[in-house]
């Protein structure tokens, strides 16, 4: 058998195609041993690497991309094989990146997404869309959320299914790290379900991150940006409705410790919010390698 493995590296910017702009890229390739197998420059984004195959933990390898102006970005662990190629999809974007929103509009919004513009008449769902639009980050939330939401499989459909209204006002309208929505209860016992089967794990004491929450569950599908859902139960519905206030976000992280000490107690120190921009990247990469449909939500990064 052979002794070496081949790993397959493509390297995509935030519009989620191949880098087209001439770069070199600075990849750094380390085994699970942690002895480093490859660091030089390379300048295509479609390469493919021969590394040591092992058959132990030595194959569990750590692949890193970087480009001058553009942000860092890797995954870990990369397991390789002698009998196959792996392929990685890693993505580049700039240390300060842009939206792009012209395929994101409120028609476009609110027909992929119709709790966004429910009980308002148009003109209204479109004025505070458009302010979402001018703030950018916010909206980058919403829709990634959004999307993520859409590729999470519930024994019943999927969440989205049970969205029955954006909040758009005050202290809880959409912000650039989560938002808050009135969704049928019935999402609740869907959640528990896929809890059940593997899917979520439930997050004790919610209201110490979440003031107000009652219950909490938080996707467990990837290693990074994973959708939380956190219910508001003693909230009042809008009359004549049965409806639960979720507070859905998505994290960088999936360990509670490692959201606690790396993302939720960082951000309280320097008063920052999770960036949609890396909530975008990591769930891009994520779903690259666990071979589920591309992220793709309405917007793109530039």
């Amino acid at each position: 058998m052979p002794t070496t493995s081949q790993l397959h590296l493509r390297i995509f910017d935030g519009s989620r195609q191949l880098f087209a702009a001439p770069a070199k890229f600075l990849v750094t390739i380390t085994d699970g041993h942690q002895t480093q197998q490859f660091r030089d420059y390379i300048e295509t984004p479609d390469t493919t690497f021969s590394v040591p195959f092992f058959d132990n933990l030595g194959d569990n390898y750590t692949v890193l991309v970087w480009a001058e102006g553009f942000q860092q970005a890797g995954f870990t662990p990369v397991k390789l094989s002698n009998s196959y190629t792996r392929v990685l999809d890693l993505m580049l974007i700039r240390k300060d990146p842009g939206f792009s929103f012209v395929d994101a509009r409120f028609p476009e919004a609110n027909a992929a997404y119709p709790f966004i513009g429910a009980g308002l008449d148009n003109a209204t769902g479109e004025a505070n869309y458009d302010k979402l639009v001018e703030e950018e980050k916010p909206l980058a939330c919403l829709l990634n959320i959004c999307e993520a939401m859409s590729q999470i499989a519930l024994p019943h459909q999927t969440p989205l299914n049970y969205m029955k209204q954006l909040i758009w006002g005050g202290d809880l309208a959409p912000a650039q790290d989560r938002f808050f929505a009135w969704c049928d209860p019935e999402l609740i016992q869907q959640i528990q379900a896929a809890t059940a089967d593997g899917k979520f794990s439930v997050e004790l004491n919610p209201g110490l991150f979440h003031p107000g929450a009652t219950r909490s569950w938080k996707q467990i599908q990837f290693g990074e940006a994973d959708v939380q859902f956190t219910f508001h139960e003693n909230e009042k519905s809008p009359s004549g409705t049965n409806w639960v206030m979720v507070e859905p976000d998505i994290d960088y992280y999936q360990d509670l410790a490692a959201h606690a000490l790396l993302e939720v107690i960082p951000n309280a120190i320097t008063k920052s919010l999770t960036d949609p921009a890396q909530v975008y990247v990591l769930r891009w990469i994520d779903g690259q390698t666990s071979g589920i449909p591309e992220f793709n939500p309405l917007y793109t990064i530039t």
